[in-house]
């Protein structure tokens, strides 16, 4: 039996919603599922309405369902796991003839499933609260559908974050939602005091609870090279087999010095392909002088034309370095790179185990159940 009597639990259904896109959602979700697992309860997952998906074994989900099937061992059935998809076109498809798609009564019976099989469910919402409107399901009438409380995700401050709060808010007040807490995501660590003292005066003033405040942790946000190499429409041309490897910083090829290539263990050169070789032979020589026995290189994105050196592919194969090549220039790749938004999946499971420990560290979640008496 768990340790939380599951017949007066305050919450069987929780919706997990966020006041805007990338503000730590799916990474928050990930460490309050764990979390309540290792509290000894059964726990369901539901992305009731998702974007973007993927087919897997002729079967069409949201990606983050994938990633919730692989840390719960759940098997995966769409109707349940994943019961509405709006993809491209999908909108105009419902409003055409919205009396032709009953959404909610899929929505209503992956509920009842899952209510029936696990002591508590997560819904993993979409966007910002509004998203789905469209469809009448938006965030907080989904909320509302499946009788959630509901824990807001914001990204640290506090005149933005207060702002999107209440914004926020208000559409599930609209609904007769229960907000039943809030998690500050991101928070720079000297600012940490000041936000968790502003922030949840304001939040106390509404009767708000404040679960936790989560660090800002770079790493999550380290892109992989696969994801570059799509973000700058390029091919993987060497080495394609370490497209996992993640990269922390971007080094331009006309900045090459010891402070830069000792300042991240895991850099990207972005460097024309007629500079490479160049800029090859100055690592290869810094290197050599400092006593470097590997290479700071996780990855190369080589942009525009131009032929490439045997020994700079020595070098690449070498220490098995994946080279992107582009037909954008530098500069356009670079910033194509500095605008990736990046999410947790199963190819970055560091970030998983990050984002679990920030949420068992950080956030308290005891309220939210009753204990056996």
């Amino acid at each position: 039996m768990s340790y939380y009597d599951i017949e007066l639990m305050k919450y069987k259904n929780i919706y997990v919603a966020a006041t805007s896109q990338h503000v730590g959602k799916t990474t928050s979700t990930l460490g309050i599922v764990s979390s309540f697992m290792k509290k000894g309860l059964k726990v369901g997952y539901c992305k009731p309405v998702g974007q973007k998906f993927l087919d897997i074994k002729n079967l069409r989900v949201d990606k983050d369902t994938i990633l919730f099937a692989d840390l719960i061992n759940f098997e995966m059935i769409p109707e349940i796991h994943s019961p509405v998809i709006l993809g491209k076109g999908a909108t105009e498809i419902y409003l055409d003839n919205p009396d032709k798609y009953p959404l909610d009564k899929k929505i209503l019976n992956a509920e009842k499933v899952l209510s029936e099989t696990n002591d508590i469910v997560i819904y993993e919402g979409t966007g910002h609260p509004g998203v789905g409107s469209v469809a009448d399901l938006s965030n907080a009438k989904v909320a509302q559908l499946i009788n959630a409380g509901v824990i807001i995700i914001v990204e640290g401050g506090i005149g933005n974050t207060i702002d999107r709060l209440n914004l926020s808010a208000a559409l599930f007040r609209e609904h007769n939602v229960p907000i039943i807490g809030v998690i500050i995501n991101k928070v720079i660590q000297e600012k940490a005091d000041k936000v968790r003292t502003y922030v949840k005066k304001w939040l106390d003033a509404k009767g708000l609870p404040l679960l936790g405040i989560l660090p800002y942790d770079k790493t999550l946000a380290y892109p992989l090279i696969k994801t570059i190499a799509k973000s700058v429409k390029g091919t993987i041309t060497y080495n394609a087999d370490q497209a996992d490897n993640k990269i922390e910083n971007i080094l331009a090829g006309s900045l090459i010095d010891l402070k830069e290539l000792s300042s991240s263990e895991d850099l990207l050169l972005v460097v024309s392909t007629r500079a490479l070789n160049e800029a090859i032979n100055k690592i290869k020589s810094i290197s050599a002088n400092v006593g470097f026995t590997h290479s700071p290189l996780s990855g190369i994105v080589a942009t525009g034309q131009g032929s490439i050196d045997a020994s700079t592919l020595n070098y690449i194969e070498e220490f098995k370095i994946p080279l992107i090549r582009t037909d954008l220039d530098t500069y356009g790749s670079v910033i194509k790179i500095s605008k990736i938004e990046v999410k947790i999946n199963r190819s970055t499971p560091w970030k998983i185990y990050k984002a679990i420990r920030l949420i068992e560290d950080n956030v308290n979640l005891e309220d939210l159940l009753i204990e056996e008496v």
